[in-house]
């Protein structure tokens, strides 16, 4: 039985909070529109003021679309990193994929100076960023698929990772030392995290990539199942474990590089939520912890982004800030409770 009955009330509910913190999500602002008049908009219905309807459809609908597909496919990744490495710090991050995407975003806003005036005047777009986000993540997903070919032991490869994080940060640090202070505002607000700015187009190709990512997860869920009581049971069981890591590093590539690429490097869900969801669904079963994870990343992020966009000003805080003030806690009570512990 891949779920009991207590887990498909659970995740039902969870369905049903998903719905409710979407459409509160779409009503908070510095404009406040009504619960209902969201619910009007979303069916094609009017709603009291046709200036809402605009803001709902151009700016806070794909604002939203992007926090359901950022949190689950980091929450998702963050699963197959932690089962992968048997490290419950492993994060979608953790094989320096961000830090290649950090890397190529930085060559473009900080290392300007490197590039003909000609070439340079196209850096400025969002697109340029987007495409020096992906050409950096897979630069590093190269490498380290390259690596993984050769090494045996599973945890040298995630040491591998970290060196190439550390590489490429200190590449940023060193083009942070000689540019601007315009560039390097610049720079921060993107490593900030943004799920805002995003087209309609741009939703369409993350929806497409992410949802390859997301099969390929689910393709190799029965072999999570088997590493969880090692290697050498999983190859009892023919699990092949070198073609099982590629794919699984690849699915988490494809899953972290395309959320870093539209929304920046986001911190706290990829780690914290599949500890969350575990504790939640008591289950280690990654079928049930699939779902578990789709509901809860979604439900989070969009809850955070919420948080992020106070109600009645006009300022957003950044996505990054509020994702670690409101889950840190989450997780340390858990933790604390899980220990037994007593608040």
């Amino acid at each position: 039985m891949l779920f009991t009955s207590k887990q498909k009330i659970l995740a039902f509910g969870l369905f049903l909070i998903l719905i409710l913190v979407f459409i509160l999500n779409l009503s908070i602002g510095s404009v406040q529109i009504a619960f209902k008049d969201v619910v009007s908009i979303l069916i094609f219905q009017d709603a009291d003021k046709e200036s809402w309807k605009y803001i709902i459809l151009n700016y806070r609908l794909p604002k939203a679309i992007v926090a359901v597909l950022v949190g689950m496919a980091l929450s998702i990744s963050g699963m197959l990193m932690q089962t992968l490495f048997k490290n419950p710090m492993a994060d979608p991050y953790v094989l320096g994929l961000s830090s290649g995407s950090s890397l190529g975003v930085a060559l473009v806003i900080l290392g300007g100076s490197l590039f003909p005036f000609a070439v340079k005047q196209y850096f400025t777009s969002s697109l340029a960023l987007v495409l020096a986000s992906v050409l950096g993540s897979l630069l590093v997903l190269f490498i380290i698929l390259l690596v993984s070919r050769k090494i045996r032991d599973t945890m040298t490869l995630l040491i591998v990772g970290l060196m190439f994080g550390s590489f490429a940060g200190a590449i940023v640090g060193v083009l942070s030392y000689f540019s601007s202070a315009e560039e390097l505002k610049k720079f921060t607000f993107w490593s900030l995290g943004s799920l805002g700015n995003v087209t309609w187009q741009n939703i369409l190709i993350m929806t497409l990539v992410i949802f390859i990512g997301l099969l390929l997860s689910f393709r190799y869920l029965k072999t999570l199942n088997a590493l969880l009581l090692g290697e050498n049971y999983a190859r009892s069981l023919g699990v092949n474990i070198k073609k099982s890591r590629v794919l699984i590093i690849l699915a988490t590539a494809i899953l972290s590089g395309t959320c870093t690429a539209f929304a920046g490097p986001i911190a706290f869900v990829g780690l914290a939520i599949p500890h969350i969801t575990k504790m939640i669904f008591k289950s280690s079963n990654h079928f049930c912890l699939f779902f578990g994870n789709l509901l809860l990343g979604a439900i989070i992020l969009l809850f955070c982004d919420a948080v992020c966009q106070l109600p009645g000003e006009s300022f957003i805080l950044p996505i990054n800030a509020i994702t670690s003030i409101v889950g840190a806690p989450i997780v340390i009570y858990l933790l604390l409770r899980k220990q037994g512990f007593r608040t």
